[in-house]
């Protein structure tokens, strides 16, 4: 069985997306409407931009986006996966790639949803921290045991785990890690503690504007981030993608259980190949591969 999967924010590179909008007369259109929908020319920042002005979340989380969105799209009828997934952003991705969510709502969404967290940002200095060759289950309880805000935010694959939170308490966490056996414990260069309790803030400002958008059926399962499982109905849909911001990227229990259900290769759609890795590393039997463009599927 394939399962589409769908990258999250850290996938960008300048340049990214500027094949489909020269090969394309459907993603050349996209694109202009993107450009039209957030009132700046996003595709002058990811087709020329540094790698700097990439790193902007208002930037970055929409320019993913339309580079994974716009590749399915351009597959058309080519698109046909059983089941489909996306990494905290990349959830947005795989529900419009799925037919859950259109386009436009799609990308107002991830909009909203980078102007709030950036803000949200803002309001309290914060950082993320990546955990190396420790369990789970230790790296929780370090969490639970330092002072501070200070929670496990990406189950990227087993031994690799980040962790979210106020700065004092990820470098004391950090320095407990490490004296635990970690292989590494290093500090991210991100804005904030994103799916931590301190983008409080951004979940309800994204809640209104989730709760008024129509969501539609799916064409086939999507595996949230908050549940790992299997999701169909609208209503979960919603509710698990406004829990999302303060709650951790199950993206191991994911994969693991869309392998459980029956899935054999997964196909990334989008910049890099992150996933593609993390799936490996999850499953080392799966088949990877990555979406490509072809004129001949226009």
């Amino acid at each position: 069985m394939d399962a589409y999967i769908f990258p999250g924010q850290g996938a960008q590179f300048s340049g990214m997306g500027l094949d489909l909008y020269e090969n394309s007369p459907l993603a050349q259109e996209l694109f202009e409407q993107a450009n039209d929908i957030l009132n700046f020319h996003i595709t002058d920042v990811m087709f020329e931009g540094s790698a700097e002005a990439l790193k902007e979340t208002k930037v970055t989380q929409p320019a993913i986006f339309l580079h994974s969105v716009i590749l399915a799209k351009t597959l058309g009828e080519a698109f046909k996966p059983n089941m489909v997934a996306g990494h905290s952003l990349g959830e947005f991705s795989a529900l419009v790639a799925n037919d859950v969510l259109t386009f436009e709502d799609g990308l107002q969404l991830v909009s909203k949803r980078a102007l709030a967290m950036q803000k949200a940002c803002k309001m309290q200095p914060s950082t993320m921290a990546a955990v190396l060759g420790l369990d789970d289950i230790v790296v929780e309880e370090i969490c639970k045991s330092t002072n501070g805000v200070v929670v496990a935010a990406n189950y990227n694959c087993p031994g690799q785990l980040v962790i979210s939170g106020e700065i004092e308490a990820v470098n004391a966490a950090c320095e407990t890690l490490k004296a635990q056996g970690a292989r590494r414990a290093l500090v991210l260069p991100v804005g904030g503690a994103f799916h931590s309790p301190l983008m409080n803030p951004a979940r309800e400002e994204l809640a209104s504007a989730i709760e008024d958008t129509t969501f539609s059926k799916p064409k086939c399962p999507i595996y949230q981030n908050v549940t790992a499982a299997a999701i169909t109905d609208q209503k979960e849909i919603k509710a698990n993608l406004i829990s999302q911001l303060t709650a951790p990227v199950r993206w191991t229990q994911s994969v693991q259980q869309m392998v459980a259900d029956g899935a054999t290769h997964f196909t990334e759609f989008g910049p890099g190949k992150v996933l593609q890795g993390l799936v490996k590393k999850i499953h080392k039997q799966a088949e990877t591969t990555s979406a490509i463009f072809t004129k001949v599927s226009q």
